[in-house]
């Protein structure tokens, strides 16, 4: 598999201009088309590397939603990688948006627009549970069960439970992985 490549300029854009006109339902509902784009269709990143983009992006401020099409298209095509990747995201939302405010404020009674709206919350729904496992599947070959488990229990009781920010529980865990001892390697000294 290619990882980490020099990605095609004109690929680049298309891949994140149709993840700009399919994302909708904001930034997170966008990660699943990012890694299905980057990792699976073009192999520009490896799973383990666009992990490590989700992690970083997840404890930066703004949204995630240009952070990771910034940091990807740097990371695979250099500077002008990185403003193509913005681009090729944005410019689809700023369009869509105007379109569909202007359609949704004209026809906002219709039961059929109504309609729409709630019906793309399953369908994000189901694409971020299927990230979810996808990422537990993978930290389960890493780390094992047990302890993949015990780590998403303890996420998920400072997050929901005692109201601690998601990007500060990344981050410990970041800090936690980067202090820790590497193990030594047979035959060192």
């Amino acid at each position: 598999m290619k990882a980490s490549g020099k990605a095609p300029l004109g690929a680049l854009f298309w891949a994140f201009t149709r993840i700009g006109l399919l994302g909708f339902g904001g930034g997170p509902a966008m990660i699943p088309l990012v890694r299905q784009e980057i990792v699976k269709r073009h192999a520009w990143l490896s799973d383990e590397e666009f992990a490590d983009i989700l992690a970083i992006g997840n404890t930066l401020p703004g949204p995630i939603a240009t952070k990771m099409p910034g940091y990807i298209g740097y990371r695979v095509a250099g500077t002008l990688g990185c403003i193509i990747a913005v681009g090729a995201v944005i410019i689809p939302m700023i369009v869509a948006m105007i379109a569909l405010l202007t359609v949704f404020s004209r026809y906002r009674d219709v039961a059929w627009i109504r309609g729409m709206g709630q019906a793309v919350v399953p369908v994000v729904m189901v694409m971020m549970g299927q990230l979810a496992w996808d990422f537990l599947d993978k930290s389960k070959l890493v780390l094992g069960w047990l302890v993949s488990l015990t780590m998403a229990a303890a996420a998920g009781v400072l997050i929901y439970l005692l109201g601690v920010h998601p990007g500060l529980v990344i981050g410990g865990i970041l800090a936690a992985a980067l202090l820790r001892p590497m193990p030594r390697k047979a035959g060192a000294s």
